[in-house]
C-alpha cells in the first residue's frame, strides 16, 4: 500500500520535516519557493493532507479539487488564509501552530517596544545617513518603560509570554481577554483583567495579541485611539487589520499617539503611505516569527498535527473542532 500524499505548498526547512517523510510520500516544491495556484490545484486531487503557510491563501476553489483531502495543517498560528467553513463543509480537518511561534512573536513585540521607547532604530538611522546628526545630553531624549502600564488585548500563549517580558522590565499588566485568567496565572503575571475602555484609559502601551476575526476587524479605531491616554504607544505583532490603518496615521501625525511598534499591515505587503514619514514609527515586515529555529520548529509542529491525525489521535491543535462531530 503506498503512503499517504501530503502536499507541502511552500519550501520551508526540510528539517522541520523529517519525521513526516518518513511515514508519507511529500510533494515539496522544488522549482519556486511556493507552488502557484495552478499546481496546487494539480497536485491537490492526489493529496491525503496539506501543509499551507499563512502567506498562501488556500480556498474554497482550491479545494474543490481535493478529492483525498483530509487534513490541512497550516504553517502558522494564524489560519485566516484558509477557507475554514468550506474545509469544515467538506469534513475536511484545519490545525494551526500555536506553540512554535509564541517566544518569537513575544520578542519581536518587545524589540519593537524598546527600539519605539528609547530611540534606537531613529537613532541608528540618524547614526549611519545623517554627517550632522547630533549628539548631546538634551538631545535624542525617549523614555522609559520601568514602572510604565502595559495593557494586553489577548491574553492567550503569546500575551502571557510578552506579559513575562514586560514584568522583567519593570511594568505593571492589565488586559483585556475574553475570559479570565486562572486565579494561578493572574498571581503569576500579577495582572488584572479590565474592560475594553478601562484598558484603553489606563495603559501607557498597548500591545496586541489577538486573532483576527469579524469581531476584531478594526478593534482599535477612531473611537478606540480617542479613549487612549496622550502619547500613548501601540505595538501590532497579530494581524494588521485589528488596527484601522488610517486612523492610525492620522492620530500619530497629531500627536494623540506617541508612537507605533508595528510588524503587520492591514493590507501586506502594501503599507500605508503616511507611516513612512513618523519618526514615532518602527517598522518590520512581518517578521516577528522569522527565525530559523522558529521555521524548524514550526514545520515540526504542522508535521506533529499531520502523523497524530492519521495515527486516529485527538490531540492536535485543530481549528474547526466541529467537524469531528460530522
Amino acid at each position: 500500500m503506498m503512503n499517504p500524499k501530503i502536499l507541502v505548498v511552500a519550501a520551508i526547512p526540510r528539517q522541520g520535516l523529517a519525521e513526516l517523510e518518513k511515514k508519507f510520500e511529500l510533494i515539496y516544491p522544488t522549482e519556486n519557493f511556493l507552488f502557484s495556484d495552478e499546481e496546487i490545484k494539480h497536485f491537490l486531487p492526489q493529496a491525503d493532507g496539506v501543509l499551507s503557510v499563512f502567506t498562501k491563501p488556500f480556498t474554497a476553489d482550491m479545494m474543490a479539487k481535493a478529492e483525498r483531502l483530509r487534513i490541512i495543517a497550516n504553517f502558522g498560528v494564524g489560519y485566516n488564509n484558509i477557507d475554514v467553513p468550506k474545509a469544515t463543509e467538506m469534513g475536511v480537518v484545519v490545525c494551526n501552530t500555536p506553540n512554535s511561534v509564541t517566544e518569537p512573536t513575544a520578542e519581536m513585540a518587545l524589540g519593537l517596544l524598546l527600539s519605539l521607547t528609547r530611540k534606537i532604530a531613529l537613532t541608528d538611522r540618524g547614526l549611519r545617513t545623517n554627517p550632522g546628526f547630533k549628539w548631546g545630553m538634551m538631545e535624542n531624549l525617549g523614555t522609559v518603560i520601568f514602572g510604565k502600564t502595559l495593557g494586553i488585548i489577548g491574553m492567550g500563549r503569546i500575551g502571557q509570554a510578552f506579559a513575562r517580558r514586560a514584568i522583567a522590565s519593570g511594568m505593571k499588566i492589565i488586559y483585556y481577554n475574553r475570559t479570565r485568567l486562572s486565579d494561578d496565572l493572574e498571581m503569576k503575571y500579577n495582572c488584572q483583567l479590565v474592560s475594553m475602555d478601562d484598558l484603553l484609559e489606563r495603559s501607557d502601551v498597548i500591545s496586541l495579541h489577538c486573532p483576527l476575526t469579524p469581531e476584531t476587524h478594526h478593534l482599535i479605531d477612531e473611537a478606540e485611539i480617542s479613549k487612549m491616554k496622550q502619547g500613548a504607544i501601540l505595538i501590532n505583532t497579530a494581524r494588521g487589520a485589528v488596527i484601522h490603518e488610517d486612523a492610525l496615521v492620522k492620530y500619530l501625525q497629531n500627536g494623540k499617539l506617541g508612537g507605533a511598534g508595528l510588524d503587520v499591515y492591514e493590507f501586506e505587503p502594501q503599507i500605508a503611505p503616511g507611516l513612512f514619514s513618523l519618526d514615532n514609527v518602527v517598522m518590520t515586515p512581518h517578521t516577528a516569527t522569522g527565525t530559523i529555529d522558529t521555521r524548524i520548529e514550526t514545520g515540526r509542529e504542522a508535521s506533529e498535527n499531520i502523523l497524530r491525525f492519521f495515527e486516529g489521535r485527538k490531540d492536535i491543535s485543530i481549528v474547526n473542532p466541529s467537524v469531528w462531530n460530522r
